[in-house]
């Protein structure tokens, strides 16, 4: 387990399933429609239940980049936040991850929620390279963290040990 402590919050990492985890709010890698289909979004409906779909359905669509929270349904955790990452190619990639970082960070703040998981957004069906996610997603959550938050413990899950890897060496 590796962490970086900034000001009162901390950002750890853990290998293994998102779904699984004791936070106040997990990340589902979303589409703009909110569609939990496969990947980390269909592990989310399959454990989590239809009343995550069903909630989610009722805030659709939003902008790449963008984030909405639902309840958790029948997960430990007691909330999903689905952010819309970029997908690889569509231009503006950067922005739109940075975008859909902060915007999950900033609900957790508006939600006064203390504890979030991320998985990596976007690496998947997406087809964005895990390198530059990392690089991304780590560097602008230290710069959330240095500003006036709530947020106690970001984590971020990853699901297997390359891409663990791959944010470990970023993080340090």
């Amino acid at each position: 387990m590796d962490e970086l402590k900034i000001n009162k919050s901390k950002i750890r990492l853990v290998k293994g399933d998102i779904t699984e985890l004791n936070v106040d709010a997990i990340v589902n890698a979303a589409n703009a429609q909110l569609i939990m289909g496969g990947g980390v979004a269909g592990a989310i409906r399959s454990k989590g239940g239809a009343e995550i779909q069903k909630e989610a359905d009722n805030k659709t669509p939003i902008s790449v980049g963008g984030a909405v929270i639902t309840t958790g349904g029948n997960l430990k955790a007691r909330h999903v936040i689905h952010a819309v990452g970029p997908r690889q190619g569509e231009g503006n990639e950067e922005t739109k991850l940075k975008n859909a970082t902060f915007n999950s960070l900033n609900l957790m703040d508006e939600h006064n929620l203390k504890t979030i998981a991320f998985p990596a957004i976007s690496t998947g069906i997406f087809g964005y390279p895990i390198d530059k996610c990392a690089d991304i997603m780590i560097s602008t959550t230290k710069t959330y963290l240095k500003s006036e938050t709530g947020i106690e413990e970001v984590i971020f899950c990853l699901y297997t040990q390359k891409d663990y890897d791959v944010f470990k060496e970023r993080l340090k």
